[in-house]
């Protein structure tokens, strides 16, 4: 049985899935938005400094082969941004927004399954937001639905989000996760309930499922993978003293949905003591205490991945208090650089972090959990150079290739108890 896979952009999990995909001899095809390989001329384009966006959708050249994209959306998209023509992007209605060009996407893979010989066996593996046409189409042709959620069930965010709202409503403009549409939201339910098999990258998302009303196909839990560890030479530990001040690093969205209030709240009460440095793009709704906040603080709103593993080095602490997470692709890449990690158990932190050992685990929606957790380091210097190495060594056991196995491997057992089924009489 051979896959046919879908996805918007192709990020890093994703790349790591079709590379686990190709090696395991059952990739078929995959659809993308854009796809970038080296040498081309999409590639070239890339390198023109206000195109560089473009060469975020680089992928391996033993990818092309299978590859079908749409570029003029994903350019379209991409060219919108840059014009800041906001109407043309508009959550859910624009034409070029995020949902439309998922929408064609999706559309095509459907159009694509109705095509196929149906003496050989296909499955569709699809993502969130972008699956729904496809199922319906593969469940027409007797094909198996096998579905990879990457954040938490949506149910399980709202009941959070309305929390905060109440809780912080000068944050509340930034809760974006609220905006969707009934329709939107109706999908997402079709898709789950559409799935022979759900795939998820933490324990924490699994756990959101159990708000699902109806029943679920079974759910396995497959962690994403580790950057390449940084070099002896790369991080250095230097103990900070009352001449320099503990260096904090946030990269993410600056959304309530990653707990960056109460970031700047716990931050605050350790005046000089503390130097926060935050990465990341504003929502595009205004927020007076977002800007006010980040004026006290350096705030870059983007850099390269390089720069970034780059900054997390330089840094003593990574800061990341999200309060819903499907997995928190920056814990790992910090862990890996050496940095350790102080997160929230809605993260994939309590899969990979052993508290006080190699990071920390705090509770979500707490500033004073993360006070005193910035208190004790603060007060016991020595436990960073500790728990960055030991980080480290967890980075070290699980790079990405692991879980590019382990997702073939899962799949391939799909197909064999679904054949088992298929063909065993009644």
């Amino acid at each position: 049985m051979k896959l046919i896979v879908s996805h918007l952009n192709g990020n890093a999990n994703v790349k790591a899935a079709l590379d686990g995909f190709i090696q395991a001899g059952l990739l078929a095809e995959f659809y993308v938005s854009l796809a970038v390989f080296p040498g081309t001329l999409l590639d070239r384009l890339g390198g023109i400094n206000q195109l560089a966006e473009i060469r975020r959708r680089s992928f391996d050249r033993s990818l092309k082969k299978y590859t079908r994209s749409l570029p003029l959306f994903e350019a379209g998209r991409l060219l919108a941004i840059k014009a800041g023509a906001v109407s043309l992007i508009a959550h859910e209605k624009g034409m070029f927004s995020v949902d439309s060009v998922a929408q064609r996407i999706d559309h095509k893979v459907a159009r694509r399954i109705k095509t196929l010989p149906r003496k050989d066996k296909y499955a569709i593996y699809a993502y969130e937001d972008s699956a729904l046409n496809a199922f319906r189409a593969a469940k027409n042709a007797g094909m198996p639905c096998l579905y990879d959620l990457p954040i938490g069930y949506w149910k399980s965010a709202h009941k959070i989000f309305e929390t905060e709202k109440e809780k912080l409503p000068d944050w509340a403009a930034t809760l974006t996760g609220l905006n969707d549409s009934p329709a939107k939201l109706q999908r997402k339910d079709e898709e789950l309930k559409l799935a022979d098999a759900i795939f998820v990258a933490s324990s924490f998302t699994a756990k959101t499922l159990k708000d699902y009303s109806g029943t679920l196909a079974p759910v396995s839990v497959i962690p994403y993978g580790f950057p390449p560890v940084a070099g002896p030479h790369e991080k250095v530990y230097n103990s900070f003293t009352h001449n320099r001040p503990l260096k904090l690093l946030f990269v993410g969205s600056l959304s309530q949905r990653k707990g960056i209030a109460y970031l700047f709240e716990a931050v605050e009460k350790f005046g000089t003591k503390v130097q926060l440095t935050v990465v990341g793009r504003k929502k595009d709704v205004p927020c007076a205490i977002l800007d006010k906040n980040l004026s006290r603080h350096t705030w870059f709103e983007s850099l390269s991945n390089n720069e970034i593993l780059q900054l997390m080095r330089e840094h003593d602490v990574f800061v990341f208090p999200s309060l819903f997470e499907g997995f928190g692709l920056v814990i790992t890449e910090a862990m890996s650089q050496g940095t350790p990690v102080i997160t929230t158990e809605n993260t994939i932190g309590p899969d990979f972090i052993t508290h006080d050992e190699n990071g920390w685990l705090i509770d979500a929606g707490s500033a004073q959990a993360l006070e005193a957790v910035l208190d004790k380091i603060i007060s016991n210097p020595s436990v960073i150079e500790k728990a960055g190495k030991a980080a480290m060594k967890t980075a070290a056991e699980r790079p990405w290739q692991v879980y590019s196995n382990e997702l073939a491997r899962a799949v391939q057992t799909h197909f064999h108890n679904h054949n088992k089924t298929t063909h065993e009489p009644v």
